[in-house]
Formats: C-alpha cells, sequence, structure tokens
C-alpha cells in the first residue's frame, strides 16, 4: 500500500485491526533545510553550534549542521499524514514512543521520509483505541535510519461509529 493512494484513505476498525504487521506506507521525501533546523533551534532554545553555526560545524564530527534529533522525530506527524485513516476518529492524541534511537545524524539539506508499520491495535473502549506504529525515518542515499520509534497513539471515536465500522 502506498500512502498517495487515495482509494485506501479511510478503513473501517476491523479492516485497520487486520493489518497489524504490514507496512501501511512512506512518506515523501522531506529536505531539512537550514532554516528549518533554526526555527526549530527558536522553538526549542537549543542552539547548539552543530545545529546553528555552519562555520562552526564544517570543523566539527559531521563536517556541517545537522538536524536536531528531536526535529527528526517531530517530523513523523508531518510524514504520517498521508496513511490510511479509522473510519470515524474525530481525535488523535499522542500516547508514548517506545524504543526511540537516533541512529544517523541528518545532516542540513538532506531529505527524510517515514515508514509506517502498524505493529499494534487494542480497544481501549468502545470509542477509544490505541495504535503503535513502528516508525523508521530513512535519509535519501544513506544505509542507516535517521531513528526508529515504535508510536502509540490513542483514536478517540465518534460513537455514530460501532465498532464493526
Amino acid at each position: 500500500m502506498s500512502i498517495s493512494d487515495p482509494k485506501q484513505t479511510f478503513l473501517a476498525r476491523r479492516d485497520y485491526e487486520a493489518l497489524v504487521g504490514t507496512e501501511l506506507g512512506k512518506s515523501h521525501w522531506i529536505k531539512i533545510t537550514q532554516s528549518r533546523i533554526d526555527q526549530f533551534a527558536d522553538c526549542t532554545g537549543d542552539h547548539q553550534s552543530i545545529h546553528v553555526d555552519p562555520e562552526t560545524a564544517r570543523g566539527g564530527p559531521f563536517g556541517g549542521t545537522i538536524a536536531h534529533g528531536f526535529l527528526t522525530l517531530s517530523m513523523i506527524v508531518e510524514m504520517m499524514q498521508g496513511l490510511p485513516r479509522i473510519i470515524g476518529v474525530k481525535t488523535n492524541v499522542n500516547y508514548g514512543l517506545d524504543r526511540v534511537r537516533f541512529i544517523s545524524p541528518v545532516k542540513v539539506d538532506s531529505c527524510i521520509r517515514g515508514r509506517f508499520t502498524l505493529s499494534a491495535f487494542k480497544q481501549i473502549e468502545t470509542t477509544i483505541v490505541e495504535t503503535t506504529f513502528a516508525i523508521v525515518v530513512e535519509i535519501e542515499n544513506h544505509d542507516k535510519p535517521a531513528l526508529v520509534a515504535d508510536w502509540r497513539a490513542r483514536r478517540y471515536l465518534c460513537p455514530a461509529f460501532p465498532p464493526e465500522t
């Protein structure tokens, strides 16, 4: 299944649950610019030279500036926008992250994309399901990923949609 496949956008809960263990898709490539890195630094207050000072970073271990690991992690929200969704979900809430590992630095002007595998689907209440995605964020033309993580989210469903839909 491809994220860009519009026929796969909305699925019934039972059909979504049947996809556990399946890669649901991968995102488009996203370029990580110095401007994006600088904006993230301003938001978080993390202005380490390896992120925001190209001149100093050139002499460092990565040969230039790199994205913050947490910037890369935060990008998973944008990356998963095209994934199939569950019919009747009115709100999505982050529940947590497990096994987050920052494997490789993302150098400025690199492109990254996410690959998403539905690894768990759990009915919490009649109108709440919890999904877990195994995520791999890849760096274009790089053997090792930028990061891997398991992302849990709670999906709050409209009561008008019974579990069989």
